[in-house]
């Protein structure tokens, strides 16, 4: 019978007659048999395999080496070996796949992380990124889990699209025209000729989308890649990342907070509950605090204050900021950090943004200068969460279109939600890969995401 590696780690009972086909980790060969690691990639521990000379298979021995996939049978028994309950005692090995000692990459020792994004086809197979995608896998579970719970009704809203959500315009163009010939022949692009008969571009964000089938369903959500043409190459910024999205139904600003913080503070109970080892190695190698900063988050309650008083805060602070703090302008991540890493020492959600600096589909307030907007600054990331009240009256709606030089009819069927049985409604957008940069304490979104897509940067 064929188990994986946590299982036979943690067997309650010795077992006959066990298949475990895995990767070789380190090997250690002795005059008439020999001591294998083996990884499978179920867990961040390695299983031990005792091969004794005369076992068939043994005979291939010398080829079986670090970085060899390899085919196992034998009897799991128990370990006098300290580190490990259990050992399988090999009755049979089968060479899978070799690898060549001299120019396998992945020897014992520590590698950086800028020479690991060279070979990110092969970094998996370390611990720490063995650990990353574990953790990256069970939190995905855990988002859809967390919806599932609370009767939110999962949806999928196009990658493709003729609409820019944010207004900023870094959008990846798609087209299926020959670009190349066409400048060959000296003509211009014409785009009434193309697939869609219109610009389309990679999408920014379903939010848009998310707010048709909130008008319909209720609460939902959606999870999944968004592309972003920004030239930007900071640590917290890829090309192509993955967005968590829900989106409510007769819910305001208020409403939203409190989903974000519950929802930030779950999915960090959950990853803790669930992958307890895979932390504790980014606990050990990669940010000694993080058990005491994940501590902070998930029992003290999320600080709310209006982006005014924000300012007024770093105005006062006395700190040499690199980028001005000024009202109207958006913070940066300095400033972001300073509120809730230094001043507050707890995550903040700053809320009631100028409408000059926030998308047309946000709640214009009472005032008219502001609008209900909120992003969630946590320790060690800044950003998290954006999120808004979407402005729910058709006459508001249409004059901020203008006001933020779009034309209405890209938004015609947006502007038919006002028209037709309109609600207050509202969302956020929660960044996948700053989460798991919160959850291990990895400061470059890169190493979060296992082949990030970054300017110049489209290998694998």
């Amino acid at each position: 019978m064929r188990i994986r590696v946590k299982q036979a780690l943690n067997s309650p009972e010795t077992r006959s007659n066990i298949q475990v086909k895995g990767w070789v980790r380190t090997k250690r060969q002795s005059k008439g048999f020999c001591f294998l690691e083996v990884n499978d990639g179920s867990c961040l521990k390695n299983l031990q395999v005792i091969v004794d000379q005369g076992v068939p298979g043994y005979e291939f021995i010398d080829q079986v080496n670090t970085g060899a996939s390899v085919d196992i049978s034998g009897d799991l028994v128990s370990s006098p070996g300290k580190g490990q309950a259990w050992e399988v005692k090999a009755s049979m090995i089968a060479l899978v796949g070799g690898a060549d000692p001299e120019s396998y990459p992945l020897q014992k020792k520590r590698h950086s992380d800028e020479f690991l994004r060279t070979i990110a086809h092969l970094r998996p197979r370390t611990n720490k990124y063995g650990a990353m995608n574990r953790i990256r896998s069970e939190m995905s579970f855990g988002v859809h889990k967390y919806f599932h719970d609370l009767g939110f009704n999962y949806i999928h809203t196009p990658i493709v699209t003729g609409s820019d959500c944010e207004g900023a315009g870094e959008m990846f163009l798609v087209t299926a025209l020959d670009l190349d010939d066409l400048a060959a022949k000296g003509k211009r692009v014409d785009f009434e000729i193309d697939f869609f008969g219109k610009r389309a571009h990679l999408t920014v964000s379903g939010q848009l989308n998310a707010e048709n089938l909130a008008c319909a369903l209720g609460d939902v959500y959606t999870f999944g890649p968004t592309f972003r043409a920004e030239n930007s190459n900071t640590p917290k910024h890829v090309a192509e990342f993955w967005m968590i999205e829900p989106e409510m139904a007769f819910a305001d600003l208020k409403d939203n907070m409190d989903l974000a913080e519950d929802m930030v503070k779950k999915m960090l109970i959950h990853v803790r509950e669930n992958c307890p080892d895979d932390l504790e190695l980014f606990t050990r190698f990669v940010d000694k605090d993080l058990e005491s900063r994940l501590d902070n988050i998930i029992n003290k309650a999320f600080v709310r204050l209006p982006y005014v008083q924000a300012i007024d805060i770093l105005n006062q602070s006395g700190q040499q900021f690199e980028f001005p703090v000024e009202y109207g302008l958006d913070l940066q991540t300095e400033h972001e950090r300073f509120l809730c890493e230094q001043h507050f020492k707890a995550p903040v959600i700053l809320f009631d943004y100028p409408k000059t600096i926030k998308p047309f589909y946000m709640r214009v307030n009472d005032d008219d200068q502001t609008v209900a907007a909120m992003d969630v600054l946590v320790p060690g990331v800044g950003e998290l969460v954006g999120g808004s009240q979407r402005e729910e009256r058709q006459d508001v709606l249409e004059s901020r279109i203008d006001e933020t030089g779009l034309n209405r009819d890209d938004y015609w069927w947006y502007i038919d939600l006002r028209r037709f049985g309109t609600v207050p409604h509202s969302g956020f957008g929660l960044g996948f890969e700053r989460l798991l940069m919160l959850a291990t304490g990895v400061t470059n979104i890169r190493d979060v995401i296992m082949f990030p897509r970054t300017p110049k940067g489209l290998e694998f």
